[in-house]
């Protein structure tokens, strides 16, 4: 292999990492720091804005933890909330890498539904979805360990 191969691999490699980082929003960024779906295209009654969300007056921030328990077990704690329209659910990351993804297809009453959250990596990161939901019960998952049984359900009750 030539000084030129070794270079040329080196370059792919960074290149890679750099488009890996910027997938994943980053080292240092919260999964509530960048959003999926651009401002113009999402509905105004969006499940879960940039940033952290306040709930409305009068209202709670509801936290869930998002971990890899002692047993290697991928979890959320609790896996079912309950929840008022204008409270905040709080995705909280105590240790792993997990996303929350309330799917769509799973969840046919509404249309306030983002895409999946970007990856929480470092422990204290969170994902806040403001519940703008129609009364119901919700379905929520981790991605990469959606088949291991880390779910839970959103129970949203009436005003």
């Amino acid at each position: 292999m030539t000084v030129r191969h070794i270079l040329r691999a080196g370059t792919l490699a960074s290149a890679s990492i750099l488009v890996a980082l910027a997938a994943c929003g980053g080292a240092g960024s919260s999964a509530s720091d960048t959003g999926t779906a651009s401002p113009a295209a999402a509905p105004s009654s969006v499940a879960s804005e940039a940033g952290p969300q306040t709930p409305d007056p009068g209202h709670s921030v509801i936290i869930v933890e998002a971990l890899t328990d002692e047993q290697g077990n991928n979890v959320f704690r609790p896996d079912h909330v309950e929840a008022h329209r204008g409270d905040v659910v709080r995705f909280t990351l105590k240790g792993g890498v997990h996303n929350v993804h309330f799917l769509p297809d799973r969840n046919p009453r509404t249309s306030c539904l983002r895409a999946a959250r970007d990856m929480l990596h470092l422990p204290g990161q969170t994902c806040d979805v403001k519940v703008v939901f129609e009364p119901g019960l919700y379905y929520y998952q981790c991605d990469p360990h959606a088949l291991l049984g880390m779910k839970g359900h959103l129970k949203v009750e009436g005003d």
